[in-house]
């Protein structure tokens, strides 16, 4: 890679170690030599997919209107789903961002939090707002949210409404019922994408619910325009411990 004259950062290095162990180092050499920037963040960072399954992310996330992330922590498929979706609005592709995600801790409803919507749901999106602070800047993520650019809420806000010119993300999605991941995704309206994230092992329902994220996996997988991109430990963007760790448990 050095003597192509492409630059390799630290990450790199630590991604290039990863998929040498999982041989997958001809698929890196692809990546590398045919990257492609998804977007420049605020802070002129350029941000590129660093695995062959982010690219096939990438490129799902183009061509499919639906599209579901399966994988664990650290592997990028909230990160880059906000990107995503932000370099859309940037080019005015479509006219809002959606960010949903089922509060399973507070019982959906919300009701025992204080405050206004926002605040009650603001404490479950902190991983998305970091990914929309970093491709916007947290004081245009502001303005967009009061002017209802960007829009914020929980799942059950979502019933009853056609999306159109949106891209929607629903995050942790393993902790749908099956009646809300029906509802969900029903919503999707013209010149929409939506953008399922979640990780089936990590299912916080009760153990008679079954989770509306691997139902809708296996239900949907032969449907045209949907697409399913499964990421494994190998895709794992953070300290290499956390690597190690998820396949710990991956072996168990």
């Amino acid at each position: 890679l050095l003597d192509k004259g492409i630059t390799i950062l630290e990450r790199d290095m630590i991604n290039i170690l990863h998929q040498l162990k999982s041989d997958r180092l001809d698929e890196l050499m692809w990546i590398y030599e045919n990257r492609e920037h998804l977007i420049t963040t605020v802070e002129g960072k350029q941000i590129s997919p660093q695995t062959i399954n982010q690219k096939m992310y990438l490129k799902a996330l183009n061509e499919y209107d639906i599209v579901f992330a399966i994988g664990p922590a650290g592997t990028g498929k909230t990160y880059l789903a906000v990107l995503y979706a932000v370099s859309m609005l940037r080019k005015n592709k479509i006219r809002k961002i959606i960010l949903v995600r089922p509060a399973v801790e507070a019982g959906e409803k919300l009701g025992f939090l204080p405050g206004d919507l926002k605040e009650k749901v603001d404490p479950y999106l902190v991983p998305l707002y970091d990914a929309l602070n970093e491709g916007l800047g947290k004081e245009t993520v502001d303005k967009m949210i009061e002017k209802g650019i960007i829009e914020v809420a929980p799942l059950a806000y979502m019933r009853g409404r056609t999306l159109d010119n949106s891209i929607i993300i629903l995050d942790e999605a393993q902790n749908t019922t099956t009646q809300q991941m029906k509802m969900f995704l029903t919503r999707l309206g013209f010149n929409s994408k939506m953008i399922i994230t979640g990780d089936i092992t990590q299912i916080d329902l009760p153990h008679n619910v079954l989770s509306g994220l691997v139902e809708a996996m296996e239900l949907l997988k032969d449907v045209r325009g949907i697409k399913i991109i499964s990421f494994d430990s190998y895709d794992v963007m953070r300290h290499p411990l956390v690597h190690k760790i998820i396949q710990k448990y991956e072996g168990r």
